[in-house]
């Protein structure tokens, strides 16, 4: 329930028959006692405003992206049967089963597809495409959810755990960047290959990303798919607070222009927003299929280099001072996943975030590699 304040009105007539001996002093006493009455007002206020914008921006998330937890789920299907699929098309109908908020299983109907063009190729568990029929999502955790994409590691191996963990901790990270993000939601899953004459299943670390739609939705925007755009009709503090984010994480796996990794939002001001997404090449991942980008002038895909454009000096002091400020938001989120990697992953991840502050800190190491570094 919302407080209402009222002041209490003078008796009628005070104002008109008081006289002052010292009209500086009265003056200055009806000043600081406006203040103390206006300005609690003001800031109770403004923290309703910004409670319920924070209760309506958590309301526009489907409730299956609302919660941190780990969500269990199984899936079984042909591994052939995808790996040979034209991504256009459904593979097949399957089964998807969770586990709901009482513990126990249930299950709805969903149609598979393969997505990903390098993972499809190269890895064991090939990248998926998931689509729910309004009818069977109605009523669950998925509702909402039309097609979700499920990122899976590239490998069956002991390391495909870290790598999958690292570039989720990736998408929470650039949570506290900028609104315009991708919501993520954690899963064990149990997959079942059914295309051999015997069934074999892995329980591995997987994510669930929400569709661009959704993010569309939710700022009453428009997907502007298969569009060249120029760089600089992009909304310039967005824009650049996604390259500075790329650099912190060493990724040059991505092209605003091309739409290469990042899609890209229209908002109702018509005004652009890069949406940037898979971030299994970046230096942070370190993912041994990972290979650096031949047109950058580097050795390895952990050495950090800038591909933002030149802009005002301005802003990129303005960009440098919001990630100096979101730091520790940013370690937070690094703290609720890293607790899951392996010792070695914890401490090799942590030195990496370090360095990024460390050159935000320092301005010659900010003038050299980031500032002085810019595509012109």
């Amino acid at each position: 329930m919302k407080k209402i304040f009222s002041i209490p009105a003078s008796p009628e007539g005070s104002c008109s028959k008081r006289t002052f001996k010292n009209s500086t002093s009265s003056h200055s006493e009806n000043k600081a006692l406006h203040y103390k009455i206006v300005l609690p007002i003001f800031i109770i206020a403004f923290l309703f405003s910004i409670s319920d914008s924070f209760s309506q921006e958590k309301e526009d998330v489907s409730k299956l992206f609302r919660s941190e937890e780990v969500l269990d789920l199984k899936l079984g299907f042909s591994f052939k049967d995808i790996k040979k699929s034209d991504k256009e098309q459904a593979v097949s109908q399957e089964w998807l089963y969770y586990k709901d908020k009482t513990g126990e299983w249930d299950s709805l109907k969903i149609d598979l597809f393969a997505r990903g063009n390098f993972r499809k190729d190269h890895c064991f568990f090939t990248p998926l495409k998931i689509k729910i029929a309004k009818k069977d999502r109605e009523g669950s955790i998925f509702k909402g959810n039309k097609t979700l994409k499920l990122v899976m590691p590239c490998q069956n191996n002991k390391m495909a755990a870290d790598l999958t963990l690292k570039e989720y901790m990736i998408y929470k990270m650039y949570e506290e960047v900028t609104p315009y993000h991708f919501h993520t939601r954690l899963v064990n899953i149990t997959l079942t290959d059914r295309g051999g004459k015997q069934e074999k299943s892995f329980e591995i670390k997987a994510f669930l990303i929400e569709d661009d739609s959704e993010i569309a939705d939710r700022f009453e925007a428009t997907m502007k798919k298969e569009m060249e755009i120029n760089p600089f009709r992009f909304m310039d503090t967005v824009t650049i607070r996604q390259e500075f984010f790329q650099f912190m994480i060493a990724n040059t796996d991505w092209s605003t222009t091309a739409q290469h990794n990042v899609a890209v939002m229209q908002l109702p001001n018509k005004s652009y927003i890069p949406l940037c997404y898979d971030f299994d090449m970046a230096g942070f991942v370190n993912a041994p299929y990972a290979v650096v980008n031949p047109l950058i002038p580097i050795n390895s895909v952990t050495e950090r280099y800038y591909r933002g454009l030149c802009r005002e000096e301005g802003l990129f002091q303005n960009t440098r001072e919001h990630y100096l400020s979101i730091e520790n938001n940013i370690w937070n989120a690094y703290g609720k996943v890293s607790p899951m990697l392996s010792p070695n992953e914890q401490e090799t991840t942590k030195k990496f975030l370090t360095a990024y502050f460390d050159i935000l800190k320092n301005d010659k190491k900010f003038r050299d590699n980031i500032f002085s570094n810019c595509r012109k």
